[in-house]
């Protein structure tokens, strides 16, 4: 009898997302390699690295990742479609010793974005891996969108947050699913901070000191009623994580995956990039938490 073929999907989640690297580690450890692999959004991205090899600096990179490094990195350009181009994250992508196509890698990959125009879920499948990469990434209102094919794509996490549909088309037998965006307490966003948010000051710092006025009053700085309110990112951030929590669950209830890994980071929002360390240590708690079920994973054959 054949050897069934494991698709892995990764999930989008944003800074969650790091999990991804824990999970990877884990899986290897425990001798399941995926035979092919489905990533959207940050899911693409960490995706991306492993089948190109580069996981390692991926890993050393995600965790040195600072306030002050989010800072440098922001490419303010609000005419480009998103307040930021990634050209950071692209530019990284670039220095690694990869296979530049799709159709190059030794696992079969894929990742999803979400076309523009029609509204529809795109499955990329071949072609530029960092162009298809770039594109599931390009999260609404925070990064700008990519021109593939005559076609304006955005963050994949819209239409297909949790990709197990494309592992399966692209011939998996077993599915394994990690989502970065589960929680524990029924919570999006939490209101009292005793502190300014760090990586928002962080951002603001980066602007031009002219715009930085007009930015605070739209963006929500200052209290209500001895409440802080919330800013720009506290808004775009807690809508994209409850419209894409409903996404998946309707998509999950008529596509289950054989596994389904749930990473728990309910005090990581989508833009601690800073906080991969924890983000990573959950994602190997979380195969650990599933061990069972991947341990028996011969009888889904």
């Amino acid at each position: 009898m054949d050897k069934p073929k494991i698709g892995l999907a990764l999930g989008s989640g944003g800074a969650r997302g790091w999990a991804h690297i824990g999970v990877l580690r884990a899986l290897d450890e425990r001798g399941i390699v995926p035979d092919y692999i489905a990533g959207c959004s940050m899911g693409a991205l960490v995706g991306a690295a492993y089948v190109g090899g580069q996981l390692d600096a991926l890993e050393k990179w995600a965790l040195s990742i600072t306030h002050r490094k989010i800072a440098s990195m922001i490419d303010v350009n609000v005419l480009s479609g998103g307040l930021i181009e990634a050209k950071s994250v692209v530019r990284f992508f670039e220095s690694l010793d990869m296979p530049k196509q799709i159709e190059d890698l030794k696992i079969p990959f894929a990742t999803v974005a979400t076309d523009m125009r029609s509204g529809r879920e795109v499955w990329i499948r071949d072609g530029s891996v960092i162009e298809a990469m770039r594109a599931s990434i390009a999260l609404p209102g925070i990064i700008s969108p990519v021109l593939r094919n005559d076609r304006w794509l955005i963050d994949g996490g819209i239409t297909n947050p949790l990709p197990v549909s494309v592992c399966r088309a692209m011939g998996a037998d077993i599915v394994i699913a990690v989502n970065p965006e589960a929680k524990k307490y029924n919570v999006m966003w939490e209101p009292e901070q005793e502190k300014p948010n760090e990586t928002w000051q962080s951002i603001k710092a980066s602007l031009p000191f002219a715009v930085r006025g007009a930015v605070d009053a739209v963006s929500g700085v200052g209290k209500v009623q001895g409440v802080r309110a919330p800013n720009y990112f506290d808004v775009v951030a807690t809508s994209i994580d409850v419209m894409i929590t409903q996404i998946r669950r309707s998509r999950l209830i008529g596509d289950p995956p054989h596994v389904l890994l749930d990473v728990i980071l309910d005090d990581v929002t989508i833009l601690e990039f800073n906080r991969a360390k924890e983000a990573i240590a959950e994602g190997r708690a979380c195969v650990a938490r599933a061990d069972e079920a991947l341990s028996d994973l011969s009888r889904y054959a």
